[in-house]
This record gives structure tokens, sequence and C-alpha cells, in this order.
């Protein structure tokens, strides 16, 4: 098969390493890439953002599936223009996708479907969300209705960043994506993420993972897109994962196939586990990143035919195998991030990290020139290891870490801590 990736992130290099590790694979494009993927594939200088360009790639090279890696194409509808081209793809319709492009679409999809979620309200006038801030009290959550590359949510914990961030949204801070906004009750628990490939009945639970969403160690700092991630999340027991899967995933694809807007993808569960059980924080329509990283590592079985079992709606009877091993990924970030930060930084010692023993990385905002690895991007680098346990794996990717020299570079150094905390504990 010849298989055409979009995207170029930390999620699409794990993708394209175990996309291209499939039997059935003649060869694997990937647009636009990056420097990593470029080993794994061949990269296309192509604008994804560009159907049409998209769409001519797709014809020149014979494509016989695309996967579409990141949020944005799926939001803009690049699976409905490839379907409708005579294209295979796997990723959402747009209309599928508001779960993930519009807080408000998917809260009261929950509300209709008595899916467990937090309270909500959905204001497109700034003084009526600052009205239901004043009345409901800190701390309380304020979304942006729109994608906002992961940092479209402020957890506030006092009432003055909770009108700050409403001021912030509808005074342009994220664009588009603040024109509308979702005040949300706050929730109490531990989060995780939860992952299921859908074909628009049937869903098939993939392994469960942990991110770290802020910036520094202890949790401490602004929202990011993710500073690292380990799988198996233990919050997520069998129970609790039926229980999702139950209360959540189908529910959620009855809903959706009742409107004629099938889910065909995989469909991504932020959850929180509270004394009640488990809520749902948001849904995502791709894999998320750095989740996918840890995900692809532990991933046995053979990765594309799941893919197309998800197009072609194939999933009823499908089965995949796991590595019991834990595998973690360190994010390291060109200091400055999620703010502002400089690019072009050269990054050495790349070589030296993955020989550690269980150590793979992942690129994400790199490029090549001149024979060296600049950097290109916020987040920059995943450091993932594999280990028979969380403080193995933890272990072995800081070890990596601490092999690569990019004095422009920071990360976090306690990914993993609860799990390690579980750990040591139980010894």
């Amino acid at each position: 098969m010849n298989i055409l990736l979009l995207g170029s992130g930390g999620r699409e290099h794990a993708l394209a390493w175990k996309i291209a590790a499939s039997p059935l694979v003649t060869k694997l494009w990937c647009a636009p890439g990056n420097a990593g993927i470029a080993r794994e594939a061949e990269c296309a200088a192509i604008d994804i953002a560009d159907h049409a360009a998209v769409i001519g790639f797709c014809q020149m090279n014979r494509i016989d599936f695309v996967v579409v890696g990141p949020d944005a194409p799926i939001a803009a509808g690049i699976v409905d223009d490839l379907n409708a081209a005579g294209f295979k793809a796997f990723g959402p319709t747009r209309a599928a996708g508001q779960l993930e492009s519009s807080k408000s679409f998917t809260k009261a999809l929950c509300r209709a479907n008595r899916i467990p979620t937090a309270a909500y309200e959905h204001f497109t006038d700034a003084d009526k969300a600052k009205a239901y801030i004043r009345a409901q009290g800190a701390p309380i959550v304020v979304k942006a209705d729109g994608l906002a590359a992961g940092k479209g949510v402020v957890v506030a914990m006092t009432e003055e960043e909770a009108l700050a961030a409403v001021d912030m949204m509808f005074g342009g801070g994220l664009g588009e994506a603040g024109a509308e906004v979702v005040v949300e009750e706050f929730m109490t628990g531990e989060e995780a993420s939860f992952f299921a490939l859908c074909d628009g009945e049937h869903a098939l639970p993939l392994a469960t993972a942990q991110d770290h969403k802020r910036a520094f160690d202890g949790d401490q700092g602004p929202n990011t897109g993710g500073m690292g991630a380990y799988s198996p999340a233990p919050v997520m027991t069998q129970a609790i994962c039926a229980r999702v899967m139950e209360e959540m995933i189908y529910p959620t694809l009855r809903a959706l196939a009742a409107m004629g807007s099938p889910y065909k993808g995989v469909l991504y569960a932020g959850i929180m586990v509270t004394k009640d059980g488990p809520k749902l924080v948001e849904y995502n329509a791709r894999f998320g990143d750095p989740e996918c990283q840890v995900l692809m590592l532990r991933m046995m079985s053979d990765l594309v035919p799941a893919l197309i079992a998800c197009a072609d709606g194939q999933l009823k009877n499908f089965s995949l195998r796991w590595f019991d091993d834990v595998a973690l990924t360190v994010i390291m970030a060109t200091r400055g991030y999620p703010g502002d930060y400089g690019k072009g930084f050269v990054i050495e010692g790349l070589e030296e990290a993955a020989g550690v023993e269980g150590v793979e990385i992942f690129h994400a905002g790199t490029k090549a020139s001149g024979g060296k690895i600049l950097s290109n991007g916020g987040r920059v680098l995943n450091i993932c290891a594999t280990g028979k346990t969380v403080t193995e794996a933890q272990q072995r990717a800081y070890e990596a870490v601490d092999r690569i020299k990019w004095p422009e570079g920071f990360c976090r150094r306690d990914i993993g801590w609860q799990a390690v905390i579980r750990e040591t504990s139980a010894n």
C-alpha cells in the first residue's frame, strides 16, 4: 500500500515509525514531516491546509490510504474532501470532528445523552460569562469553544483569574477559537487519557495513558500541549475503562450516528476519575500528543490493519495486542514555550541519547540543515523509554535527556511522578 501521513509533530513521528514497520506498506510519505520523520518516510513539502494540493499529491502518487494526524485538518474537513475525491482516509469527518472543534457541541451532546461530565454553561457574551463566574465562584474552568492548540483552557483558582481569562478570550487572545466560551465546574480527581478506535458503530479500546499538561515540575506553570506522558495509567482500572466505554464512548457513537455523522477514527477522551467515578473532561478527534508516542511503543500488533478497519467499518471482530512494558516520554521544549521562543538552535547528542537501553527518540519541532538538527518549534523532541516499571522507564528517559546537548531546551524532571509514588508505596 502507498500511505500518506499528514502532520509534522511528535505524534506523527510515532505514527510514521509504527506504520513504516508494517509489511503492508509499499511506500510511506509524510506531509510536511520533520527531520526525524524523514528517517521513516519520504517527506513532501505540501501545505496540508491546501486540500486541493493534498488530493493532487494523492492522485499523482497513487495513494491508497491517508492517515490524518493533527486536529486542524480534521476540523477543516480534509477527510470529507479526500473521501469525495475517492480516497480512503483515517480520521473523522468535519461534522463528527466537532467533538473536538466545538466544546459547546460536545457539552450539549453530553447533556442530551446523560454522559457524565462537568456542569457548564456556554456563552457568546463576555458580561454574561462573568456574571455566571461571579455566581458560581472559584475554582472554575474557562474554555475557548474552538481549537487553540492545547492552550484554550484556563483552570482558574481565583475569580479574578477566571474573569481575566474571559477578557483574554473574548478580546481575541486566542483568535476565532475564543469567540465563544464554555465555563465549567472545577472537577476534583486524577486525570487520565482514554483512547478508542471507532468505525462509526463499534469501538476498540486502546491502552490508557496519563499526560502532564503544565509546563513545569510539580504541575506548575501554564497549560501546554503536553510536556510528557506514560502508559498505562494506573488510575484507569479495568472497571473504570469499562465504565468509560459504556457511559461515554458508546453513547457518543450512537448519538453521532443518529445525527447522520458516524464517527470513524480515534476518539480520545480526557477523563477525570472523581470520587463519583469517571467524568468526561473533553473529547479530542485524534491521537493525543504526547500520548500517541507511548501508545505506539507499547502496541505489539500491526497498526495499519486497525486504521483501515476503522475507515471500512470492520472493527467488530478486531483485536490488538500490547506489550506489558511501561512506556514514558519526556518532552524537550524550547525555553520560553508555551510563550515566545526562538528557533534555529543546534541540537547535539541525539545518537548518544538513543543509545540508552529502551530509548526511542521522536522528533516534533525539528528540521535538518547543513548536516545538523535544528530546533524549529516549541515542543521539539520526545525522549521516550520503555521499562518493566514506570520508575525504570523514567530513569532511562532522563539518562537519555542528560546526553542531549541543547542549552536552549528545557524539560520537566518529574514525568510519571504519580505512578512512581504508587510503585514506591507498593514496595
